[in-house]
């Protein structure tokens, strides 16, 4: 299968995207929580500016990424191919928030793991020389995903403990091939390495409040599959960073790599555990959604590792394959997961 490809899950770049410039833009209550100093834009209005969520969703995306093409003074026709979706149904966050871009476009769905197969569809193709520019993002809104997978907010209902809160938020990533890039603005760039793609898993958990429950078996598979094909151990890497599997989910995911014999709660971190504060902010189990792990990235963790406080990581963020009509039919709710190795050098 050529020199990329290692194991069955996962393909190792040759030529490496760089990770040009990125974007995170929230909603107040998430800058509220520990992350706060390190997103790009704060909004003050949930709705944007728009006469509906998802209309405002859409907005937090466009928002994004013309962020993080500012940043790296890029401009939309200098992008090859954009990388994008959300929890809606049809992605109509994306395809109605990005369409003045005018980007040739994968709309892409992988429920909160989005940013992970965003992340990893761009990085191949820059590494395979399809483009030298490529801009991966996705986003939730806590009122759009509230109303179409659970109740209306005015009817006031009683969230469960496991329950977790859909971040308002959408995190975008420019990726440059090295041959587009100066050597001076490369030497600082984070480079996208691997990627282990997941497969569903799907382990009969039919409860939508437990969101942390139904994807932690996808996480573990990847993180496993992962180590293996690449002949690591969870001590190669400086943090192996989850989505939002939330406090349930993170001790579920610490059985499962025992199991397989793997111990990753010495450098295990979860988006969803890190982007709120557990003690004074009302979010339960923790975060969730697209935005999630995507607002996470393109904030704490980039800053993280162009600082050298890290140098490599895996990133593998995580879904519930579900929708309003697989619920209401009684069936369960698999879970898929995709990882992304990120590398600084130096």
């Amino acid at each position: 299968m050529g020199r990329k490809r290692q194991g069955r899950y996962t393909v190792e770049f040759e030529n490496p995207p760089l990770i040009r410039s990125y974007a995170a833009v929230v909603g107040e209550k998430e800058a509220e929580g520990p992350l706060g100093m390190y997103f790009d834009t704060i909004c003050q209005d949930p709705m944007m500016g728009q006469d509906s969520w998802e209309e405002a969703e859409g907005q937090l995306q466009y928002t994004a990424v013309l962020k993080a093409l500012d940043k790296a003074f890029i401009q939309p026709e200098n992008i090859h191919y954009l990388f994008a979706g959300d929890l809606l149904g049809q992605t109509i966050a994306t395809s109605f928030g990005l369409k003045e871009l005018q980007i040739p476009h994968f709309g892409l769905y992988g429920a909160c793991s989005t940013m992970g197969e965003s992340l990893s569809l761009a990085a191949m193709a820059v590494d395979g020389g399809f483009a030298s520019r490529a801009v991966a993002v996705t986003s939730s809104h806590f009122a759009s995903a509230e109303k179409q997978f659970r109740f209306p907010l005015s009817y006031g209902n009683q969230r469960s403990l496991a329950a977790t809160w859909t971040v308002t938020g959408s995190g975008a990533l420019v990726l440059e091939s090295a041959e587009e890039c100066s050597e001076k603005a490369a030497e600082k760039c984070v480079r996208v390495k691997a990627a282990t793609t997941g497969k569903i898993i799907d382990y009969g958990i039919k409860d939508s409040q437990n969101m942390g429950a139904c994807m932690a078996p996808a996480a573990a598979f990847v993180i496993a599959s992962h180590l293996k094909d690449m002949n690591r151990t969870p001590e190669d890497y400086d943090k192996i960073i989850t989505g939002d599997l939330g406090f349930v989910g993170q001790k579920i995911l610490f059985e499962l790599m025992r199991e397989e014999g793997y111990d990753i709660e010495a450098n295990h971190m979860d988006c969803g555990i890190e982007i709120f504060d557990h003690e004074t902010q009302d979010t339960h189990a923790g975060g969730s959604g697209c935005g999630c792990s995507a607002v996470t990235l393109c904030s704490y963790v980039m800053n993280q590792m162009e600082s050298g406080v890290w140098k490599r990581v895996l990133f593998v963020p995580t879904g519930a394959l579900l929708s309003k009509i697989s619920f209401n039919e009684g069936l369960s709710i698999p879970g898929i997961a995709h990882g992304v190795v990120l590398e600084k050098d130096g």
